[in-house]
């Protein structure tokens, strides 16, 4: 059953029940009518198989989610999915854009030019590893990773490293203190 378009009749308010009810047929014209538009709303934020992902997590979660379709309470449904497709995308880009933290990090703040943002990012870099290399014990080494590269809450680090938050916490406060130390000794050699 296709989405009515337009009216207030009784077709359209049936279909809104049988929508809202998950039936099979009014789910199965949504995605044939509506996969153009999730897929460009998606578009708009995300690329390749991102994209790919994101449209097809939209749909499942239409069919499997009452609580989502029940939140199309009637008007323009093309403009409604398409809003709902889009914020899943942005949801999807913040949390996965940590793992490209330093690329990140690159492209905030005002723009510049490719070449001065390629040796910032050089000249950063080379400074992590020097940090790394002469003042990080090596036992320290995956928190600063995942705590300071990928910028991983603490949580998140924890549970990737398989260590207690708290023992995270006393690791990064090691590597904060000794960061520092580091910076401070970068700016002597500075003046």
């Amino acid at each position: 059953m296709a989405v009515p378009s337009g009216g207030e009749g009784d077709d359209r308010a049936i279909w809104l029940e049988r929508f809202h009810a998950g039936d099979r047929d009014v789910l199965e014209a949504c995605y044939r009518e509506h996969f153009r538009t999730v897929g460009q709303a998606i578009g708009q934020v995300l690329r390749g198989a991102d994209r790919e992902t994101v449209v097809h997590d939209v749909f499942v979660d239409l069919l499997a989610n009452a609580n989502l379709r029940r939140g199309f309470v009637g008007g323009a449904f093309a403009t409604w999915i398409g809003v709902v497709a889009r914020n899943r995308a942005v949801d999807y880009w913040r949390r996965y854009r940590r793992e490209g933290a330093l690329d990140e990090a690159a492209t905030e703040g005002a723009p510049s030019a490719p070449a001065e943002r390629m040796e910032e990012d050089v000249g950063a870099r080379l400074l992590m590893a020097q940090f790394r290399s002469e003042v990080l014990p090596e036992k320290w080494h995956t928190v600063f990773e995942h705590r300071f590269l990928l910028g991983l809450d603490q949580r998140e680090a924890a549970r990737r490293l398989g260590i207690s938050r708290t023992t995270l916490a006393y690791r990064e406060a090691q590597v904060r203190r000794l960061l520092g130390r580091f910076a401070r000794r970068g700016e002597r050699s500075h003046r």
